[in-house]
């Protein structure tokens, strides 16, 4: 059974920084592609960034030059690096495996206010 456990949300200012982790239970390249996504209150689960199995990252208009993935192979991790927070990045944030089906991680809150 394939297992997405998110860590490192939390309460920081605006301008402040967090590192996001996912750790799968199977090996990540089992997947295609692995996501970071987000909810609001009271909005629609968004795309943050989808990193392809060969490496390559799409992200968010709202989260280019501020967001970065990264990956640890050996730890089955990925990581979400969030420099420069706004309030407007306060969420839950789940990462995804996305293979022959979606897998979802339970979500970590995100917090960003003074």
């Amino acid at each position: 059974q394939v297992q997405l456990v998110e860590s490192g949300g939390g309460l920081v200012q605006p301008g402040g920084s967090l590192r996001l982790s996912c750790a799968v239970s199977v090996s990540f390249f089992s997947f295609r592609a692995m996501g970071w996504y987000r909810q609001a209150p009271g909005k629609q689960r968004e795309l943050v960034a989808t990193t392809t199995i060969g490496g390559i990252t799409n992200y968010a208009d709202s989260v280019k030059g501020r967001f970065t993935t990264s990956r640890d192979n050996a730890k089955n991790t990925v990581y979400l690096q969030m420099n420069s927070l706004k309030p407007e990045d306060t969420a839950v944030y789940y990462c995804n495996a996305q293979g022959v089906r979606v897998h979802w991680g339970q979500g970590t809150q995100v917090t960003v206010s003074s």
